[in-house]
């Protein structure tokens, strides 16, 4: 059953902390990324001090979180500066409520303030919905690729 919230009365956007780690953790695996406490919180330590990164919570009025984002700013030879959007996930029992859109908001404000072009992001070819929400929010589909990875031992 979805919640109903107040967008502006109970919603409050502020940056992530480390006692944040479980509840960010347990929103990763609704997008079936699944990572440990103790694995977030070494891996937020680690760039929580580095001004290139950001990661903004939403919470409700009991600091609940009910959802977050993370970006960094990217400085490429072949384009402008742009703030790359890492992670956006919204807990499914509050989605449709305009939370994405206020840690979008937030990610895009602070891309502005630290000298970015744009905010670019990644989506799965399997998250229609996500596409749909980047779209009504502004973004555009500017090209299809494939990702590669190796993994280093």
């Amino acid at each position: 059953m979805k919640n109903k919230v107040t967008i502006g009365e109970q919603i409050k956007i502020r940056q992530a902390e480390i006692k944040d780690a479980e509840q960010i953790a347990n929103l990763c695996e609704q997008l079936e990324y699944y990572v440990t406490n103790q694995k977030l919180k070494q891996r937020f330590d680690k760039i929580q001090s580095i001004d290139s990164h950001i990661v903004y919570v939403a919470t409700l009025a009991n600091e609940y979180i009910i959802g977050w984002a993370h970006a960094y700013i990217s400085d490429l030879l072949i384009i402008p500066t742009q703030a790359i959007l890492l992670g956006l996930v919204v807990d499914k029992d509050y989605r449709y409520h305009g939370i994405g859109r206020l840690l979008m908001q937030q990610i895009e404000q602070w891309a502005s303030l630290s000298g970015c072009d744009g905010v670019m992001l990644r989506s799965s070819i399997r998250r229609k919905e996500a596409h749909l929400f980047y779209e009504k929010i502004g973004y555009t589909n500017i090209k299809q690729s494939l990702t590669f990875h190796k993994k280093l031992l």
